[in-house]
């Protein structure tokens, strides 16, 4: 069964995002296909150069850099949110392809997460 979490909300702030982020973490321990998502606002967790300490947090940045060694499938990012926040593919701070939301991409996943 193949997972969709879906992260749209910036990296700082709450712990919704971080706690998808965790939750895909753990499906992909336990040999469970996982992709993350961001779209709208989640797309910010793939801004280079974030610097969390003012706000007493860790940057997101080594948070994403271990999914692949946690054995999350794919790192994806919204064409139209990195338009909207004004986000390349080369700008991204992870190895995120970028990808179009339509609801063909949906029906890929046997289940999809937003928190």
């Amino acid at each position: 069964m193949h997972t969709l979490i879906v992260i749209d909300r910036l990296p700082y702030g709450d712990w919704h995002g971080r706690e998808a982020l965790d939750m895909a973490f753990s499906l992909a321990a336990f040999d469970r296909p996982v992709t993350l998502l961001f779209r709208g606002a989640g797309v910010n967790w793939l801004r280079p150069g974030q610097s969390a300490d003012q706000l007493s947090q860790k940057s997101v940045e080594r948070n994403l850099s271990a999914a692949t060694i946690f054995g999350v499938s794919a790192l994806l990012a919204d064409k139209a949110a990195l338009r909207q926040y004004r986000l390349s593919s080369d700008q991204l701070s992870q190895s995120a392809s970028e990808t179009d939301l339509t609801p063909a991409f949906y029906k890929q996943f046997d289940a999809v997460v937003v928190l």
